[in-house]
This record gives structure tokens, C-alpha cells and sequence, in this order.
């Protein structure tokens, strides 16, 4: 027999472990595979959204520095989701309104389009990182999550003790398998998820940087435009 699918108490099989469990322990477990399962699609679709994100706010930037016109640019630019486009639309849409007037407050003008953009780079941030708190949720709960399934089995290897007043390993073994498989489980999910958060915090950081000096050159220029 295949000792993966071998039910017998003396087994490490993980499928033994399961069904051999108690209902609480393996509730415990299946919430922490569910759980697993819902952090790898999320580690999956962020790592492919923020590598799409970077390589096309590089190719944005590259192009906007090289416009002639700005306006013409904003024209083909003005409904991109993209988070620079985003950026460059608030920093002109604040422009056109504080220049729309016969006289120019060069001071309150100069502060309008930094909260302006300050804030859609805030916004954008924000859009990026929905769902980080989650990976952030799975990897500070599932460890505890599981010590509840190793508490329990370990409670229930005792009850078995006691009703069978017999204290061989053979009695006591299955309940402390089970319990300190539910823990594995809970590091399963746990240790990808804090991995992943940490590392996709750190993109995250960078996209902002980015974002922020992309504001602060586009703002450079209006600048300019408002001292000629």
C-alpha cells in the first residue's frame, strides 16, 4: 500500500493525519489550507500587477519627458488608470484651474498643485496596496490559529489517556501527531505570507518614491511655466 494514503495510527501521512483527526482540528486545518490557497493567488496576481505597474510608469515617464506639448500628451493620456497618469492628470487639472483666471496667485498655485498631487500619489498608493492587509492577517493569525489545533489535539490525546487509563505511545501518539500537523499547517500559510509582505512593502515603497519624484519634477515644471 501506498504509505502516503496508509490510515494507520503509526503514520506521518498528512491524508492519514486529516482523517484521523479530531472535527475541531480539522476544521483548523481546512480553514488554514483555505487560507494557504487565498495567499498564493494573492502573491500570484500582485507580483504580475506591480511588474506590469513599474514597466509601464517607465515607459509613461519616458514618454512625458520627451512630450513637446503637454496638453496634447494630457489629451492621450487623460483616462490611463496607470498611477503617473494619474499624477500628471491631477497636476494638470489643478493648473488649468488656477491659471484659469486674469490674475495668478504664483504662491497659493505652487502649493495647490503639490496637495493636489500629493494626494493623488497617496491615492494611488492606497489603489495599489488593497489586499496587502491580508497577507499582513494570514501571517500574524495562521500561527496561532494552528497552536489552537495543537492545543486541541494535544487535550484530546489526554482524554484518551484517561478514558483508556493507558499511557503507551500507541494512545498517545495519534492526538500529537494531529496537533503538531495543524501547527505545520499554520506555518505553511503563515511563513509565504509574511515573506511576500515584506518584499511586496518594499516595492510598494519604491513605486511610491517614484510617484513622488515624478510629482516633484512635474511640479518643477509648472513652476517654471508660472515664474516665465
Amino acid at each position: 500500500m501506498n504509505p502516503f494514503f496508509n490510515t494507520d495510527a503509526a503514520t506521518l501521512s498528512p491524508i492519514a493525519l486529516f482523517i484521523q483527526a479530531d472535527w475541531v482540528v480539522k476544521g483548523v486545518m481546512i480553514g488554514l489550507l483555505l487560507a494557504s490557497i487565498w495567499t498564493w493567488a494573492i502573491i500570484v496576481s500582485f507580483w504580475a500587477k506591480t511588474g506590469r505597474t513599474r514597466k509601464a510608469m517607465e515607459r509613461f515617464e519616458t514618454d512625458f519627458w520627451k512630450a513637446d506639448d503637454v496638453d496634447a500628451f494630457y489629451r492621450v493620456h487623460q483616462d490611463s488608470k496607470l498611477p503617473s497618469a494619474k499624477v500628471f492628470a491631477a497636476g494638470v487639472n489643478e493648473w488649468r484651474r488656477s491659471t484659469a483666471g486674469k490674475s495668478i496667485d504664483r504662491g497659493g498655485t505652487r502649493e495647490r498643485l503639490a496637495t493636489s498631487m500629493g494626494a493623488a500619489v497617496a491615492s494611488e498608493i492606497d489603489r495599489i496596496s488593497d489586499r496587502l492587509n491580508i497577507l499582513a492577517t494570514v501571517g500574524s493569525v495562521a500561527p496561532f490559529v494552528g497552536l489552537f489545533g495543537t492545543v486541541w489535539g494535544i487535550m484530546r490525546s489526554f482524554t484518551s489517556i484517561a478514558s483508556q487509563q493507558n499511557t503507551s505511545l500507541a494512545v498517545v501518539a495519534p492526538g500529537i501527531a494531529e496537533a503538531l500537523f495543524a501547527t505545520a499547517i499554520g506555518l505553511f500559510a503563515a511563513i509565504p505570507a509574511v515573506i511576500a509582505y515584506n518584499r511586496f512593502s518594499h516595492g510598494i515603497n519604491r513605486i511610491e518614491a517614484r510617484l513622488n519624484r515624478f510629482a516633484d519634477g512635474f511640479h518643477a515644471t509648472l513652476s517654471r511655466e508660472l515664474d516665465a
